[in-house]
C-alpha cells in the first residue's frame, strides 16, 4: 500500500482503456493524482494503489480514451451563436425563420438579431432573401452568418443601416448577390460581409468569456478536452478574442487548453509581425491560453466558387470557362509571409479549400524551409478539400501536417448539389484524401470548424472510417447516401490517434496531452461502448458518459453536469 501522500486522487476501474500510446496499448484502469496520470495498468495492480480518500469509479466495461482535442474550431463564435439566434439545429427555410421570429420576441431589447448556423443548400443557389427575413423582422436589422462563416444573411433594414445598396461594388474579396434590378438580394459572401458587419455593434469582454464558457461547456460534453482556437482577431463576422481568452484564463474559467492562430490581416504585410508576438508574450506559457500559432486564409468555400482552383470551375451546364475562384494573397505574398512568420518562431496555421490555394500554402512552407532551415512551427493545412495528387507526397516531404475536417466527407446535399456538378468528376475525385494523405506518410489531425459544422467528434470519427453521413447528422439522411470516395476510409485506430495525440502534437502537447500515459494530464474521456467492438456503422451512435479535464470531472452525461 502507498503511502497517504502518494495515493491517488481518483481511479478508473474496469474499463478498456485504449491508450494511444506509440505501442497503441490497452489498459484496464487509471490512476490520477494532482491532475496527473500516475499509472495505467491492470485492475488489480491499479486498484492496489487506492487508498481510503482515493475517488473510485468503476468504469463497467466502457471504454476509456484520451480526451479529444480538437485541431481547428471557434469556440468563441459558436458560443456567441449558442447565446444568440441559433440556425446550427434546423435545415429548412420555414424553421430557420420561426427560430429568428421567436427570438425577436423573446428579445425585443436586442438592438440587432445576430447569431447563425444556416445552411446554403437552403436555398436556391446558395443565395438568402432579404424578402424572408423582412416578412418576420421588419423593424430591426438582422444579420446571420452562414454555417461556413463565408456568407451572412440579412434583412432591408440592416443593409440600410449600412447603406449598401444597387449602387455599392463588391469589394475585392467578396461579393453582394443581387436581385434581377441589382439591388442586394440578402446574402453577403466573404468580404462583401463586412460592408454590413461593420455596423453591427461588437461584442462586450462579459458577453465574449459568457461565449468561451458556453462553448467550453459544449465542447466538454463531447469529450473534447483541448483545442486550436482557428481566428484570434478581427474577422469579418467573429469578432477578436483574445482579451476574452486571457480574462477566462485569469479568472479560472478556463478547464481547457487553448492555442490561439493570431489572425494575419490581408494587406497589412510583415510589419504586423511585432504586434502578433506582443500578443504571444502577454498570453501567458504557463497559463491554459497560449498564442503561439499564426491563422492565414488563402482562399473561401467551393459552394460559392471562391476555393481557389487551379483549373475553373464549370457552370451547370459542365462547361469549364468560368472564375478559379480567390486566392487572398498572392502567391509571392504567401511566401514572403510564411517565411518571416516561421522565422519569427510561430506555427502557421493554412486555411486552404482548392487545389490550387493547397499548392501555394505548400510552396510557402517550402520557401520558409529553404530560407530558414528545417526548424519546429508544426505548419498545417486546414479543410484540404481538393488536393491535387501531385501535392500530396509534399505533406510528408515538407513536414507539414493535415488539418482534416472529417464529417465533410460525405454525400450531403452541400456537397452533392452544390460541389460535385462545379468540380466535374476528376477533381471531384480529389476531394479529402485522408486515405491517400496516410498512405504517402503524411501525419493526421482533426478539428470540427465548428460552428461550420458539428464538433461532434463521433460523428466526425465515423465519416473517416465509413464515409457516409453518421446517423442523427441533421442536415442529410443517413439512409440515402453512398460511401464517397471509398478508397479514402482510414482505420478507426488512425482515425482515433488524429484526434487525440494527432492533434496534440499540433498544438506542442504531445508530451503534456494526447494519450494516457504516466505523467500526462488527466484529460480523459470516457464513452458508453467499446468503439471497436461495435460495427464500423455504429461509431456515431456512443455517447461520451464522462470528460475529465486535468483530472478534474467536467461533464457526466447521466448526472447532468
Amino acid at each position: 500500500m502507498s503511502e497517504q501522500g502518494s495515493q491517488p486522487d481518483l481511479v478508473l476501474r474496469g474499463g478498456e482503456v485504449y491508450t494511444i500510446d506509440a505501442a497503441r496499448s490497452w489498459a484496464q484502469a487509471v490512476a490520477v493524482r494532482g491532475g496527473t496520470i500516475v499509472a495505467a495498468g491492470t485492475d488489480a495492480d491499479i486498484t492496489a494503489l487506492a487508498g481510503p480518500r482515493t475517488d473510485v469509479i468503476d468504469l463497467g466495461g466502457r471504454m476509456l480514451l484520451p480526451g479529444f482535442t480538437d485541431a481547428h474550431v471557434h469556440v468563441s463564435a459558436g458560443g456567441l451563436e449558442r447565446l444568440r439566434c441559433d440556425l446550427s439545429d434546423a435545415h429548412g427555410l420555414a424553421d430557420y425563420l420561426a427560430i429568428v421570429r421567436g427570438y425577436a420576441e423573446r428579445h425585443p431589447e436586442a438592438e440587432w438579431i445576430t447569431g447563425g448556423g444556416w445552411a446554403i443548400d437552403v436555398f436556391p443557389g446558395g443565395v438568402a432573401s432579404r424578402h424572408d427575413l423582412d416578412a418576420v423582422v421588419p423593424d430591426r436589422p438582422v444579420f446571420l452568418s452562414n454555417r461556413d462563416h463565408h456568407a451572412a444573411w440579412v434583412n432591408s433594414c440592416a443593409l440600410a443601416l449600412a447603406g449598401v445598396g444597387a449602387s455599392t461594388p463588391d469589394p475585392p474579396d467578396g461579393r453582394i448577390e443581387r436581385d434581377r434590378d441589382g439591388a442586394p438580394a440578402g446574402t453577403l459572401q466573404e468580404g462583401a460581409m463586412g460592408l454590413v458587419e461593420r455596423v453591427v455593434p461588437r461584442p462586450g469582454l462579459a458577453e465574449q468569456v459568457a461565449g468561451i464558457t458556453e462553448g467550453q461547456r459544449y465542447l466538454h460534453s463531447l469529450g473534447i478536452t483541448s483545442w486550436q482556437e482557428a481566428i484570434v482577431g478581427d474577422y469579418a463576422v467573429i469578432p477578436d478574442c483574445f482579451d476574452a481568452y486571457l480574462e477566462a484564463d485569469r479568472a479560472g474559467l478556463l478547464t481547457a487548453s487553448v492555442v490561439g492562430a493570431l489572425w494575419w490581416q490581408r494587406g497589412a504585410g510583415t510589419g504586423q509581425l511585432d504586434g502578433l508576438a506582443e500578443r504571444r508574450s502577454r498570453a501567458e506559457p504557463g497559463g491554459r491560453f497560449r498564442a503561439t500559432s499564426v491563422k492565414i486564409m488563402q482562399d473561401g468555400v467551393c459552394e460559392n466558387f471562391t476555393a481557389s482552383m487551379l483549373t475553373p470551375y464549370l457552370d451547370p451546364h459542365g462547361h469549364g470557362g468560368g472564375g478559379s475562384g480567390t486566392s487572398f494573397f498572392d502567391a509571392a505574398e504567401l511566401r514572403a509571409a510564411v517565411t518571416a512568420i516561421d522565422a519569427r518562431g510561430f506555427q502557421v496555421h493554412f486555411h486552404a479549400i482548392g487545389d490550387r490555394a493547397v499548392r501555394e500554402a505548400l510552396d510557402a512552407v517550402e520557401a520558409a524551409r529553404r530560407a530558414n532551415g528545417p526548424g519546429h512551427g508544426r505548419h498545417h493545412i486546414s479543410h484540404i478539400q481538393v488536393v491535387h495528387p501531385d501535392d500530396l507526397p509534399r505533406f510528408r516531404g515538407l513536414s507539414v501536417l493535415a488539418n482534416c475536417q472529417p464529417l465533410w466527407a460525405c454525400n450531403e446535399p452541400q456537397m452533392t448539389d452544390l460541389t460535385l456538378p462545379y468540380l466535374g468528376p476528376v477533381r471531384a475525385g480529389w476531394q479529402y484524401p485522408f486515405g491517400s494523405l496516410l498512405r504517402s506518410g503524411a501525419q493526421l489531425c482533426f478539428g470540427s470548424d465548428w460552428p461550420v459544422s458539428s464538433p461532434n467528434p463521433l460523428w466526425e470519427l465515423h465519416t473517416a472510417v465509413n464515409r457516409t453521413v453518421p446517423p442523427g447528422y441533421p442536415y442529410a439522411d443517413p439512409g440515402e447516401g453512398e460511401v464517397f470516395l471509398p478508397d479514402e476510409r482510414i482505420g478507426l485506430a488512425d482515425a482515433l490517434a488524429a484526434f487525440t495525440i494527432g492533434s496534440a502534437y499540433v498544438n506542442h502537447a504531445e508530451s503534456a496531452a494526447g494519450s494516457v500515459e504516466p505523467g500526462k494530464r488527466a484529460d480523459l474521456v470516457v464513452l458508453d461502448r467499446d468503439l471497436f467492438a461495435q460495427p464500423a456503422g455504429e461509431i456515431a451512435l456512443a455517447q461520451v458518459d464522462l470528460t475529465f479535464a486535468g483530472g478534474k470531472l467536467v461533464y457526466d452525461r447521466l448526472s447532468g453536469l
